[in-house]
């Protein structure tokens, strides 16, 4: 405990009145750590009307150093310790000063020593071997005093805080544009957007949009988060939402827009695609948290730009394959539809593989994200083999054998096409389809006889895919069977003809009442 004559260490100034307070919102923290209980209420008086930045004071006690230490790792943005020296021991504050920067890693809270003694901690000694900011005789300290002195502490604080902030925000910038280039889709893209828009500005989600306006129309919800969350299913924005007329300046004017209802950002996109982001948190953003909003706008634009030609391509690239599978279908006209209905029954039974946790090292994202489309190219080479079934079921010699050529034909087809595109696509994952769809797990499928997993796991799970949907579709020489029976004949045959992990995940897919898959979706039904 100190003693001396430091019961009378703040004095009132005559001209020391501090300014009126301003009723911040967020105030600043401050620790007063000291073992007289006198220290803590005279602070408390001489700081009661203390505001900066229209920011009051929020001030925590505790009365010896390790309470102090304490409270400083349970209580986060404390921006000023008045710290004194001598409490427990006779270092305990210069223990706890060497704490914060070293155990608690804190850099940027700032710390202020208060000692009635300054023979016991030479002043110079302690601002050399400690990492303080300021020293303080308790006797030097008048109202006025103290006031520049926390004026003072604040103030680098706040600059501290601001650089440590860009720096974060930078970094998540950077690291956060990269990370969004894996999006599949334009809204998922959006998504990640508003993600890391929160992440950077350390806001939350309480309420974020990404919206881009099409011809005029109303504004399309890419994303949206927090109390917009809804708008994102909803798909547009309505007429009598509070954002439209800001969102509308933004766009014409091409400007940001700081409202009371938030912030909304255009996004100069070289597509010239219109674009914006809005932000609507809890408390009104710092200027920095501004700039760095905008900066994050400008970095993406370039983003949202290869993600629309993303976009484009992959639509571009669905309506192709279609078109084939079109064509395919052509020369059987029983089987109109069956290549879309594959796909969906094949991109079910892999994600549920997945969630299964099947161990096959051939279950990758990698074929989740290809089966798709590369299963409706599997029978490709039927635009290059025979004309149809017969309509009385009965192939002849030469017919079945050239029905069993559009395998090889069309696996051959696809690894041309692959062969002019670089790294691993739908191409490559259709040509191994399309040559083994017809393989069976025993080895007495056709073209080249494979078994077991010999044959591609994109080719077990479409070959399972297809006769499923071929038995429970009509031919000309059949009707169509019940999806119950359809799914037993494929489990009795598991283990011969067919994956038993596949026809597993398919019977899983189906349910216990042996459910059909919707011929326009991935949504499993009982039958009727």
């Amino acid at each position: 405990m100190e003693s001396g004559d430091d019961d009378d260490w703040l004095i009132e100034d005559d001209d020391g009145a501090a300014p009126p307070a301003a009723g911040a919102e967020r105030p600043w923290r401050v620790l007063v750590v000291d073992d007289d209980p006198d220290v803590h209420a005279v602070t408390r008086l001489a700081l009661r009307n203390l505001s900066f930045k229209g920011r009051e004071l929020e001030l925590f006690s505790a009365h010896s150093g390790a309470e102090g230490y304490k409270v400083l790792s349970e209580t986060a943005d404390i921006a000023l310790v008045l710290l004194d020296v001598v409490m427990e021991t006779e270092d305990a504050g210069l223990v706890l000063a060497r704490r914060i920067r070293e155990d608690l890693g804190n850099h940027t809270v700032r710390v202020v020593l208060r000692t009635g003694q300054p023979g016991q901690a030479p002043e110079q000694r302690v601002i050399i071997d400690y990492d303080i900011n300021d020293y303080k005789a308790k006797t030097e300290l008048t109202t006025q005093r103290l006031f520049t002195a926390v004026i003072s502490a604040l103030r680098a604080y706040e600059s501290l805080t601001m650089l440590e902030r860009s720096r974060v925000g930078l970094g998540k910038i950077l690291a956060g544009v990269t990370n969004l280039y894996q999006a599949g889709s334009l809204r998922e893209f959006a998504s990640g957007v508003l993600g890391q828009v929160s992440a950077v500005l350390g806001i939350g989600a309480d309420g974020m949009l990404c919206v881009l306006a099409v011809n005029e129309r109303e504004p399309a919800v890419l994303a949206a988060t927090g109390v917009w969350a809804a708008l994102a299913d909803h798909g547009s924005l309505p007429p009598e939402h509070p954002l439209l007329g800001v969102f509308e300046r933004a766009l014409s004017e091409q400007q940001g827009q700081h409202s009371a209802l938030g912030t909304v950002l255009p996004i100069h996109t070289f597509q010239q695609q219109s674009l914006c982001i809005a932000v609507c948190p809890p408390l009104a953003m710092a200027d920095l948290q501004r700039e760095l909003l905008e900066l994050y706008c400008q970095r993406i634009a370039a983003a949202f730009d290869n993600q629309y030609l993303y976009d484009q391509v992959q639509k571009t690239q669905a309506a192709t394959v279609a078109l084939l599978a079109q064509a395919a279908e052509a020369r059987h006209p029983g089987a109109a539809a069956h290549a879309g209905r594959v796909r969906a029954l094949s991109e079910a039974i892999a994600r549920r593989m997945c969630e299964q946790g099947v161990k096959d090292p051939e279950l990758t994202p990698q074929l989740i994200a290809t089966i798709g489309p590369a299963s409706m190219l599997h029978d490709l080479g039927m635009t290059q083999a025979c004309d149809g079934w017969a309509d009385d079921a009965v192939y002849t010699p030469e017919q079945r054998a050239d029905m069993q050529r559009h395998p090889d034909i069309g696996r051959s087809m696809l690894e041309r096409a692959a062969a002019n595109v670089e790294g691993y696509t739908y191409l490559n994952c259709g040509a191994l389809i399309a040559g083994a769809h017809h393989e069976r797990f025993d080895g007495s499928g056709y073209p080249q006889g494979l078994a077991g997993r010999a044959i591609p796991l994109c080719a077990r799970i479409v070959g399972v895919a297809d006769s499923y949907d071929g038995m429970t579709g009509p031919r000309p020489h059949r009707p169509a069977r019940s999806c119950a029976a359809a799914l037993a004949e494929l489990q009795r045959e598991a283990g011969r003809l067919y994956d038993p992990a596949v026809v597993a995940a398919l019977a899983d897919l189906a349910g216990p009442e042996g459910g059909c898959l919707a011929a326009d979706s991935d949504i499993w039904h009982a039958p009727e």
